[in-house]
């Protein structure tokens, strides 16, 4: 029965199908569900929407029940909202000058034009969000020239930012010797150099250390920011610095688009090379300073730019046509082109190769040294000062200090006897009481040195101290009055073993012979350099020839030396020309150029050398004060005042000299003073004169106190004396002197000299207004006028003609390098011959040459841009604890962490044993 029903169920589904197809076609079966999806959907859409009302409902009835009314400011805010934008009023004034605003209006312009405008507004059209940011920008920049109004920067100028300077510059000259320390053998990289100065910088410093802000990106962008947070807390109003998004966006601004590209601007090596050779650019370069920077750099890349842009010269000028006197310009260009370039080449193969070698080692140990004798040392500042360590560590001191009062005090008696005789003669009468005082002296002298409680006593015979203090004690005192025991005093130290002869076997004899340029140079000796081959004329023969050489011409009969001056041609001076009319910084003097010639049994050596007047005028007057009996053999052509250019004149002046020179250089005129001969030959070198008859350079102190002289009794702080630090220009000048040269691992007599030398100078060019006048120009640098002349050069340097200037490409190495020689010579250049003398040329070049050394690290100078920035803010905000934030910033250093760990590796054993 069931497979009936069953059969009969299947026949009529089939049988209504088949009719269904056949009425309705194919789709029948989408029509179908189509009808039946519409019906489920509508039933849930009812559904929603009656469960909707029906839950508003309910919610409308419980919220009037339980909750409390909404709140009036949503209902307002959105009506704010839907109003216009109202214009917001911007002042324009920011600093109370107009000079100053208009140019800070324009950087704050563009500033937001650059860094905001340009993705604000692919956001939102509305302006009134940068009209918030510029007058946020605006109240800092007016609280922050208010507060700039209240300062005094004149203590920031002449004090802080000097210290700082001067402690950089000891930072990085200790670096330098620690690295020295660690390994003679071994040159120390760049990198040692970075991570040895910031050791040495939390040794001194304590408490701080700045290697993470100036060696990480990462930290320097975290370390500005937080410091523009600050300065941003100080100079907005409350509700400015509340609203975060405003002051993240002022703080990114000034931190990314204004402090970190100014920084790396002023820490940029090049950059800081271009700005020197810019700052010295009416001094024009000196052949031998520059000859000099290229045998003493150690830097391959430097020699090798050099040389490669010789060679590039060198094609040049062998490609020109040209004949007639032309042709002889450049052949004189050529050799000395290919002079440069054996020299370079010659010092890059000595690097390469490892052989660097120190002169002064070399000399001590192998090297014939030049003789200076005695008298010269005596009257030498720089000569005298290696003397007088060496007669400190003998024991000797005593006779020389007795030699130098005795020559001070018969300067001081000539001047007072000078000055009695003329008020005598005026009517005026002061003779007991001028008497007096030398008699004083006199007596103080005797008592210091000769008598019985001298202590150390000079030793000289008795019978000359008693006939000296018989006359103190019956006669009145005379210039003289010492002579006769000076003479025995110098006779004692130039024939003691102890004191002259040993002297020329001690190390301090070399060094003083590197201090005054009178030590070969071994990287220009030896057959590897190709010495004696010559380029057609080129002065080879004066850079191997060295004054050690030279000397031996006078005990040596087969040598031959011959000078004369050569034509004078009237033009512009240049390197190449024979001789010529000069003009220097509007003042305008002749040139001559003389003819060296150096025969011996072998060889045949020429050169020319380039004299002034006034050269042959201090020559004259030094060879004449060390031999009396040339001043009435040697006359020297007088001068002349007025139409000394004329030519006519010099004409009559070069055949003066040239008969000058040829009287001086006879066989019976070198026999008769053979000592001659090293001033001869010093006048005779291919190099810049040395004058030692300058202004102050040979001046000795009239009286020298024995407490000035023991270094015991030498102040060797860093701190300078109540009378210095009122004296504004004379602090600045000892404290960089001190740091840049090193003074003060220097007898301290040097330094005293030097301090009273500088005085000296300051009053005879300033007198007693020179404190005035200095805090007078720091006014003038803090006026209006100056501080819109700065806004305007960063306006100009950042937006030249109002557009973003575009990263600066990195110039090329070659260039680069050469920027650094030109910077070196340009600053070895313009060191006067005065400073040379007083303190040595050896000292005074590795002064100059360690600080421009300095400057190209780009992390050092980082360092020294970070430690003036926060001079600045700590003169600026003197309430407020920016040192201690400072401290805070930077604490995270780990040379900072590991000065704390050495500190307490080394405290440990102390605590334990309490």
């Amino acid at each position: 029965m069931l497979t009936e029903t069953s059969l009969s169920i299947w026949g009529w589904g089939s049988l209504g199908i088949v009719l269904s197809l056949i009425t309705f076609g194919p789709f029948v079966i989408f029509y179908l569900a189509f009808y039946i999806l519409c019906f489920v959907g509508g039933g849930f859409v009812v559904t929603l929407l009656f469960g909707k009302t029906n839950s508003e409902k309910y919610l409308e009835q419980c919220e009037h029940s339980f909750l409390p009314p909404t709140s009036t400011g949503i209902p307002k805010c959105l009506e704010e909202m839907k109003r216009e934008a109202r214009t917001i009023k911007i002042d324009r004034r920011l600093t109370g000058a107009n000079i100053i605003d208009e140019p800070l209006q324009q950087v704050i312009q563009f500033s937001l034009r650059d860094y905001v405008q340009y993705w604000y507004y692919t956001l939102s059209d509305d302006e009134s969000f940068l009209l918030e940011i510029r007058q946020t920008l605006q109240n800092a920049l007016i609280q922050f020239a208010t507060r700039s109004k209240e300062i005094d920067w004149q203590p920031y100028f002449t004090t802080r930012l000097v210290d700082d300077f001067g402690t950089h510059l000891r930072v990085f000259r200790k670096a330098q010797q620690k690295i020295t320390e660690k390994d003679d053998q071994v040159k120390g990289t760049a990198e040692d150099l970075v991570d040895t100065f910031f050791e040495v910088e939390v040794e001194m410093e304590k408490d701080v250390c700045r290697d993470l802000v100036c060696t990480s990106p990462k930290d320097e962008e975290g370390f500005l920011r937080d410091l523009c947070e600050v300065l941003l807390y100080l100079l907005l109003p409350p509700g400015d610095f509340q609203n975060k998004i405003m002051r993240y966006f002022v703080r990114e601004i000034l931190a990314r688009g204004v402090l970190l590209p100014l920084i790396n601007q002023l820490s940029d090596p090049d950059y800081i090379n271009q700005y020197i050779i810019w700052m010295i650019r009416d001094s024009n370069c000196n052949y031998e300073a520059f000859m000099n920077i290229i045998k003493l750099s150690d830097n391959i890349g430097e020699l090798e730019a050099v040389r490669d842009k010789a060679a590039e010269e060198l094609q040049y000028l062998r490609s020109l046509d040209t004949a007639g006197d032309d042709i002889n310009t450049i052949k004189n260009q050529i050799n000395s082109l290919l002079f440069v370039k054996k020299v370079c080449d010659s010092r890059i193969q000595r690097l390469q190769s490892g052989k660097e070698i120190n002169t002064v080692k070399l000399a001590a140990n192998f090297g014939k040294l030049c003789t200076v004798p005695l008298d010269s040392i005596l009257v030498d500042n720089v000569a005298l000062q290696f003397f007088m360590d060496y007669m400190q560590q003998t024991g000797g001191q005593a006779h020389l200090f007795f030699w130098m009062t005795v020559e001070g005090y018969r300067v001081t008696a000539q001047q007072q006897l000078e000055v009695l005789s003329s008020r005598q003669k005026d009517g005026k009468h002061q003779t007991n009481q001028t008497k007096g005082l030398l008699r004083a002296a006199a007596v103080g002298i005797y008592e210091q040195y000769l008598s019985e409680k001298a202590s150390p006593r000079v030793t000289v015979d008795d019978y000359l101290v008693a006939k000296l203090a018989d006359t103190l004690n019956h006669e009145d005192p005379t210039p003289e009055i010492f002579d006769d025991i000076q003479r025995k005093v110098y006779e004692l130290m130039l024939r003691d073993e102890r004191f002259y002869p040993s002297f020329r076997q001690n190390a301090l004899y070399v060094r003083m012979l590197a201090e005054l340029d009178m030590l070969k140079d071994p990287s220009f000796r030896g057959s590897d350099d190709g010495d004696g081959e010559s380029f057609n004329g080129s002065p080879t023969g004066s850079i191997n020839l060295s004054l050690d050489d030279l000397s031996n011409v006078s005990s040596d009969d087969s040598v031959q030396l011959h000078a004369y001056i050569s034509d004078t041609v009237y033009a512009h001076y240049d390197p190449y020309a024979v001789a010529g009319v000069c003009n220097d910084h509007g003042k305008t003097y002749a040139l001559y150029a003389i003819t060296v010639h150096r025969r011996n049994v072998n060889t045949e050596e020429m050169w020319k050398t380039y004299r002034r007047y006034s050269d042959f005028h201090d020559f004259h007057m030094r060879i004449t004060e060390q031999f009396e009996n040339l001043s009435s053999i040697l006359k020297l052509p007088g001068k002349k005042t007025f139409n000394n250019m004329d030519r006519d004149f010099l004409e009559k002046r070069k055949k003066d000299l040239n008969a000058y020179l040829q009287l001086l250089l006879t066989p019976e005129m070198m026999k008769a003073s053979p000592a001659l001969a090293h001033y001869v030959y010093d006048f005779l070198e291919n190099k810049a004169y040395s004058k030692g008859k300058g202004d102050f350079a040979r001046k000795v102190p009239p009286l020298i106190p024995k407490t000035d002289s023991d270094p015991e009794h030498c102040r060797v702080s860093a701190q300078l004396d109540d009378t210095v630090d009122d004296n504004i220009p004379l602090r600045v000048m000892l404290l960089l002197m001190d740091e840049v040269f090193d003074l003060k691992e220097r007898n301290q007599w040097l330094r005293r000299n030097i301090k009273n030398l500088l005085q000296q100078l300051i009053r005879a060019t300033y007198g007693d207004t020179i404190n005035r006048k200095i805090v007078d120009h720091v006014d003038w640098m803090t006026s209006p006028e100056q501080v819109a002349d700065l806004v305007k050069r960063f306006r100009d340097a950042f937006w030249p003609n109002g557009i973003l200037a575009e990263t600066i490409p990195c110039r090329d190495k070659g260039i680069r390098m050469r920027t650094r020689v030109a910077g070196k010579t340009k600053l070895l250049s313009i060191m006067p011959d005065e400073l040379k003398h007083i303190i040595g040329a050896e000292t005074t070049r590795k002064g100059i040459l360690r600080v421009f050394e300095m400057f190209q690290h780009n992390q050092l100078n980082r360092r020294m841009v970070y430690v003036f920035l926060e001079g600045f803010l700590e003169t600026l905000f003197p309430q407020y604890k920016f040192r201690e934030l400072f401290n805070k910033l930077h604490s995270r250093s780990k040379q900072m962490q590991k000065y704390k760990q050495k500190l307490q590796t080394t405290q440990a054993p102390s605590l334990q044993k309490r």
